[in-house]
């Protein structure tokens, strides 16, 4: 099928093959019980499926488009093999992704006309947002851009500690105030020193409280207001980062954070560790909003450009 084509290195496909690995051993497993015994695709298979695709983390709404996708394949066949099933499933739910147009990208790109490229990125303490940043740094240096970071999680020492880090790692400059200062405040200065060294790239980090809606958008607000001051149209990207491993509540942090603020893009981390990494399907299917990155594993190279083939290719291999 020449829609799966191979888009990624190698070398990147492996490690995304290896970061859906318990994803794809768990679905499976579930999947051979469903149709045990069942030669035909009926509506027992397809009740099964259902529970496999919702257990899976795919979710409820998107589930049941896929259902119907299937149900409709098997009333224009007539007769379909369950070990045919796979194969449909692959194609059904590539067609359902690509219908948004989005996550085609297989490499870490800004636009040419914006620089700086300012990407704020939002989410709860523990999604892995810091390391996200770190990683998302060492990309666009490999690709020959300068970065700059700026630490304005002012809320814990061990967000700006942790960020300068990263930078240090990556070689990067960070802009950084002591913990208690004002957000606004470091996100203000981090552009100006980007604009002073004619960066390519400012990565903002922000706060991950999530108690309090009304609070966090006045303060994401605020940040974006001061950073205007400097570059009229920052952020250019607000990149919301979830953590793949907690399945559905990452539905739901998606559902807060996309209420208290506007979200540009989507980063589903930590799928390596879990089999929860059906929860990219339904995220990628259900919010208006594109996956850009995923996280298939600890090194600084495996945060990836999420691509809808890749993705389902690995998943259904």
């Amino acid at each position: 099928m020449s829609l799966f084509k191979k888009i990624f290195s190698k070398e990147k496909k492996e490690t995304l093959d290896k970061g859906l690995e318990k994803s794809k051993t768990s679905f499976f497993s579930k999947l051979s019980k469903a149709v045990a015994g069942k030669s035909k695709v009926d509506d027992d298979v397809l009740d099964n499926l259902e529970e496999v695709l919702i257990s899976s983390d795919v979710g409820v709404e998107t589930t049941l488009k896929i259902i119907e996708r299937i149900e409709e394949r098997v009333s224009k066949d007539k007769y379909l093999g369950t070990d045919e099933l796979n194969t449909i499933l692959r194609e059904e739910i590539a067609g359902l992704l690509a219908e948004t147009n989005l996550g085609n990208e297989t490499d870490f790109v800004i636009p040419k006309d914006k620089k700086p490229y300012v990407i704020m990125v939002v989410g709860v303490n523990g999604v892995g947002k810091t390391t996200t940043i770190g990683k998302l740094a060492a990309q666009f240096t490999k690709n020959g851009k300068k970065v700059v970071l700026g630490a304005a999680d002012t809320f814990r020492a061990a967000a700006i500690d942790q960020l300068q880090v990263w930078a240090d790692r990556v070689g990067v400059p960070i802009v950084r105030q002591d913990m208690g200062s004002d957000p606004a405040s470091v996100a203000f200065d981090t552009l100006k020193s980007a604009v002073a060294q004619n960066a390519d790239v400012v990565i903002i980090d922000t706060a991950g409280r999530l108690h309090n809606k009304v609070n966090l958008m006045n303060e994401l607000t605020k940040i974006k207001r001061v950073m205007q001051k400097v570059v009229g149209d920052a952020p250019h990207d607000v990149l919301l980062v979830l953590d793949g491993s907690t399945g559905q509540n990452a539905f739901e942090q998606a559902k807060q954070f996309t209420k208290a603020t506007e979200v540009t893009s989507l980063a589903v981390t930590k799928l390596d560790g879990t089999a929860k990494g059906g929860v990219v399907i339904g995220i990628s299917d259900q919010f208006q909003i594109p996956v850009k990155y995923i996280g298939v594993g600890e090194g600084i190279d495996d945060l990836q450009v999420f691509n809808k083939i890749e993705f389902v290719d690995s998943f259904f291999k």
